[in-house]
């Protein structure tokens, strides 16, 4: 069975059911124990089992094997560690994780973020930085995974509209998600975070390049990351975070940094991300029509209630979750119809013309 110290694990997010998970792995190899994936860089990761680092590489049958399934190792996994004669450690075998935050690639791909994480902090500007639609999508990312969001808001001091997109984002979003205005800078900002850093959770942080994630996690871990300054340009800070890495804060929380989201696409169906807009559900329930689509119908509740944009964005959404479900020959399917009806529309207005 592998070695599971507990009592020492426990400060790096180990919780009852992983240990249970982490038991249940068949035939560990010798010698073998738990450790937690807190850096990794494309092939080679850096682990922790709450005695010491070591970096590690993963067996080629593992690799084979979590390929096989479409899956990685990533920061935040737990793992069963073995270190050769030459001291040399190696990944042998992944606990199965709780929750997993990931998205979609261009391509189909699916590209794990972070394991076994309670809470995800969605890290936004108030500056140039700011985006509402953009917020709503990181929230739907995250819920899908069942990880709980909590909106930041930085950079406060900067914008001089802060007060109105603050009152935005919080009249926007369902009441359900907490929205916190925050000095990355000020230590009161580790009292505002509190609820959520407990000893034994485990929060990412998550948000575009340069909205002040490493600053945030300096304040509340005293990570003492490099940041960048803020560019003249448009007011957002500079690229500083390559890697994603797992730090441990005073309260005994461990937060994972990560690099700035650029695009994404959930990495859920349709259902799961309209359980995401949850105002959006419950008011849909007192539409005229059981099958209300929401685009002008008579009687339709969400329309009367719900800000357009955020209605347009929840569409947008459940029509890419619904394109990622379809086969490759539905969509072909899909592209042929709708150049058929581009030409349609084209032929009837060069026929008005004539």
């Amino acid at each position: 069975m592998i070695d599971i110290d507990f009592e020492t694990l426990q400060a790096l997010g180990l919780t009852p059911l992983i240990a249970s998970r982490a038991a249940q792995l068949g035939a560990p190899e010798p010698n073998s124990r738990l450790a937690r994936v807190i850096e990794s860089q494309r092939d080679c990761f850096t682990l922790h089992d709450g005695h010491g680092e070591r970096l590690a590489r993963a067996l080629p049958r593992l690799v084979q094997q979590l390929q096989a399934s479409a899956q990685a190792l990533t920061i935040g996994d737990w793992v069963s560690m073995q270190v050769d004669i030459h001291g040399q450690a190696w990944i042998t075998d992944r606990v199965d994780p709780v929750t997993q935050i990931a998205r979609r690639a261009n391509d189909g791909r699916r590209q794990p973020l972070a394991s076994n994480v309670d809470t995800a902090l969605l890290v936004m500007g108030l500056d140039a930085d700011f985006n509402a639609r953009r917020m709503e999508r990181y929230i739907a990312m995250v819920t899908a995974c069942e990880v709980t969001p909590v909106v930041v808001l930085t950079k406060r001091d900067l914008a001089p509209d802060a007060p109105e997109r603050i009152a935005e984002m919080r009249s926007r979003l369902p009441p359900t998600v907490p929205v916190l205005p925050v000095n990355g800078l000020s230590p009161a900002t580790c009292a505002e975070l509190d609820p959520w850093m407990q000893a034994g959770q485990t929060l990412v942080v998550l948000g575009s390049s340069g909205v002040g994630k490493s600053t945030l996690i300096n304040t509340l871990a005293g990570a003492a990351q490099d940041t960048g300054g803020v560019r003249k340009g448009d007011g957002r800070g500079r690229h500083t975070t390559t890697a994603r890495s797992l730090h441990r804060s005073a309260l005994g929380a461990c937060i994972i940094d990560t690099p700035g989201l650029r695009t994404f696409r959930p990495d859920a169906d349709a259902r799961t991300l309209a359980s995401s807009f949850d105002d959006i559900q419950s008011l849909a329930q007192h539409c005229r029509f059981r099958d209300c689509h929401h685009e002008g119908e008579p009687g339709c509740a969400v329309a009367a209630q719900v800000d357009p944009d955020r209605l347009d964005n929840y569409k947008k959404l459940m029509r890419d979750a619904q394109r990622g479900e379809m086969t490759a020959l539905e969509r072909i399917a899909l592209r042929g119809k709708w150049k058929a009806i581009g030409k349609a529309g084209s032929q009837r207005a060069r026929d008005k013309r004539s």
